[in-house]
């Protein structure tokens, strides 16, 4: 089984260092010695992240059936007369989603805002999550 360094783990899940350490240190997480570096099985990764994946943390998301979805920041809103165009980074995913202008204005995306692409066949699904 792989194991995988700290900073490698973080980016898959697209997280930080500091958050994956957070949660070896809480037991969320088990740490192996790997060469004397400290390291995460890919097995235990594989896990959290579908645990991630199917619960959430709370406020980070809304309800939807949309299965895919990522919680990120916009960071361009190119608008015209009927459409807009989104891009948010999710983690290290630059995601981009067309929707109608008057589907943009009325969530008030704009660069900055904390946005859930929800990612589904074809289509993405640009949400604020609930507070």
């Amino acid at each position: 089984m792989p194991n995988l360094r700290i900073s490698e783990a973080a980016a898959l899940l697209g997280v930080s260092d500091d958050t994956v350490r957070r949660w070896i240190d809480q037991g969320r997480l088990d740490a192996v010695q790997d060469g004397g570096r400290m390291a995460v099985e890919g097995r235990a990764l594989a896990e959290l992240a579908q645990q991630l994946a199917e619960s959430p943390e709370p406020g980070n998301t809304t309800a939807a059936s949309a299965r895919n979805r990522m919680r990120g920041i916009v960071t361009r809103v190119v608008k015209d007369g009927v459409m807009a165009q989104v891009e948010m980074q999710a983690g290290p995913f630059r995601v981009v989603s067309l929707l109608s202008r008057e589907a943009a204005d009325e969530l008030g995306l704009e660069p900055g805002v904390v946005a859930v692409a929800s990612i589904k066949s074809t289509h993405v699904v640009v949400e604020i999550p609930e507070a």
